[in-house]
């Protein structure tokens, strides 16, 4: 799903489809302005500053007085899908570094592995399965974005509520997928 061509259904949002992007645009790219790539433990604070920023900025443009309410409730999911890393293919008989240090190691051969490193042994002319994870890395070709499917239902009043979705297209490049789903039902 492009950012250009949201998923829409239902009714005429609360506020124009232009605003909802850029509502949620603004949101995701305030939420990850100082990420530079996916980190797990940070997944939480990013969905909440997303989701409480699309609320914030929806309720504030559709409430008419400070004594009325909007005559929409609003529910906003946010999903982030990391991208999987790709690893090198090492040789046969060649070990691949499991340390998490930044810096780059270089593989070594199988009899001078240490510990903390996974050996790829096979015999000579055999391929490696690309698909392999030896100690929680993955090895081979390949590897990049993860699959996912996701679908919402409703019961709900076609005329007055609807839903839209989008997908934060800078946050590929940090190494994964932000995905957005509003939900406005008319009170």
């Amino acid at each position: 799903m492009s950012s250009e061509k949201a998923a829409v259904t239902g009714m005429t949002p609360p506020v124009p489809y232009s605003r909802l992007k850029q509502i949620a645009n603004d949101a995701c790219k305030s939420a990850l302005e100082k990420a530079d790539y996916y980190d797990h433990a940070k997944t939480e604070s990013w969905n909440t500053s997303i989701i409480n920023s699309i609320l914030r900025a929806l309720i504030s443009e559709t409430t008419t007085s400070p004594s009325t309410p909007p005559s929409y409730k609003y529910a906003v999911n946010s999903t982030i899908i990391q991208h999987l890393l790709p690893s090198p293919i090492p040789k046969p008989g060649q070990s691949v570094a499991t340390s998490t240090d930044p810096k780059p190691e270089q593989s070594q051969p199988a009899s001078s592995a240490s510990e903390g490193e996974a050996v790829i042994k096979s015999e000579p002319g055999a391929k490696s399965d690309p698909g392999t994870v030896t100690q929680g890395q993955p090895v081979g070709k390949g590897v990049g974005r993860r699959g996912m499917h996701s679908a919402t239902g409703a019961y709900w009043n076609n005329e007055k509520d609807g839903m839209w979705s989008f997908k934060y297209e800078d946050a590929a490049g940090r190494g994964m997928d932000v995905v957005v789903s509003v939900i406005w039902i008319a009170i």
